[in-house]
């Protein structure tokens, strides 16, 4: 075997290393290398050797898998199995998978100009198009998946994934500095644009209405009917406490807010103020088993609370299993998803700070 097979590898390898010891990033997180390193770390060897690994995993359809770690070095063994997956399945904007390498391809372009980053980066933002559908919601997942997560194809609010999406193809018409180096094409920003209004259409047409008047969103709807829809077992249709909170806020930036972004608005604020939960807090126990145990506890003078999940017809909290049937308290469900899912959140405060003063500007 020639020697000069081995030497990528070990500069590779020895690079990675000496970085470890410097900055210690191959112990941080993808998410926080990918934007939170310095500025001039993007221009170094280190970055170089993390960018071929995101250009290699970035799929034929131009997006990224979720939750993997780009900054670690790939054995031959791993980056065979990479290439063998690029034409096989889709890719997803679940936990801000394929915004996260865009944002790192950016960054890296920046310090070094290498014209493979930007075209991938263009390829990636066009998945981002043609991943929207005609109502101008996205799915989690594209193109949709079959079977047990045959959810994934529906209009995705959940873990914020459409909301992070549009925040991204704001920057990108608004010329945010951090794409400057890229020098998209007046066509592209034109296109972001319109796929960013298409979204905001998206949103109001999924707002759930009661009795005439608008109130929050589900975590997901079905991207053909915009009703409400269920995700995983445990994952309900309803009102959603959580997700509807950077909805919301969205629209609040939006500049010269039309009149129904406005009834929107205060639709879902007047939701928010009706259904806090006052005089309760989440605390941690020991059982007797000596396992940790989320529980709800009564104390009158603690900060508001919501719901993660509102029922459909009752309005009221709701908590499920993994066996998808509906309990009304946290207590009456198994120790697993007790204790494994966020079913509380003080989010909505934010929003409610907020609203006196955006209400103001916009009567004036």
């Amino acid at each position: 075997m020639k020697p000069t097979l081995f030497i990528p590898l070990f500069l590779l390898l020895t690079l990675s290393t000496a970085l470890a010891q410097e900055t210690g990033y191959l112990s941080m997180s993808w998410k926080d290398v990918s934007t939170k390193m310095p500025e001039n770390w993007y221009g170094s060897e280190e970055a170089k050797a993390v960018a071929e690994n995101v250009l290699l995993a970035q799929r034929d359809i131009g997006g990224w898998e979720k939750n993997k770690p780009y900054h670690q070095p790939y054995s031959e063994v791993e980056k065979a199995k990479i290439i063998a997956a690029k034409s096989e399945y889709g890719a997803t904007f679940d936990n801000d998978a394929t915004i996260t390498e865009l944002r790192f391809l950016a960054k890296v372009y920046e310090q070094i100009p290498d014209i493979r980053y930007k075209r991938a980066f263009e390829k990636g933002l066009d998945y981002i198009f043609i991943s929207q559908y005609e109502n101008g919601g996205w799915p989690q997942f594209y193109p949709p998946r079959t079977g047990s997560v045959s959810y994934s194809a529906h209009i995705t609010y959940n873990d914020n994934a459409m909301v992070n999406t549009m925040k991204f193809l704001r920057e990108i018409f608004s010329e945010d500095k951090a794409f400057s180096a890229l020098n998209l094409s007046t066509e592209l920003k034109t296109k972001a644009k319109q796929s960013f209004d298409d979204g905001i259409a998206c949103i109001l047409k999924t707002q759930i209405i009661v009795d005439g008047s608008p109130t929050v969103w589900c975590a997901q709807h079905d991207e053909k009917t915009l009703a409400p829809a269920k995700a995983r077992s445990y994952e309900l249709a309803s009102f959603s406490g959580a997700e509807s909170v950077n909805i919301v806020q969205l629209l609040m930036e939006l500049e010269d807010p039309s009149e129904e972004v406005i009834a929107s608005v205060d639709g879902a604020v007047h939701w928010f103020e009706t259904h806090k939960i006052e005089g309760i807090k989440l605390e941690t126990e020991i059982d007797e088993d000596g396992n940790k145990n989320r529980v709800v506890v009564s104390d009158p003078p603690a900060s508001p609370l919501w719901a993660r999940f509102y029922d459909l017809e009752t309005e009221k909290p709701i908590f499920s299993d993994r066996d998808g049937i509906k309990k009304n308290s946290l207590a009456e469900i198994g120790h697993e998803r007790r204790n494994g899912y966020s079913w509380y959140t003080n989010a909505p405060s934010k929003v409610l700070k907020k609203y006196p003063e955006w209400r103001k500007q916009t009567s004036e």
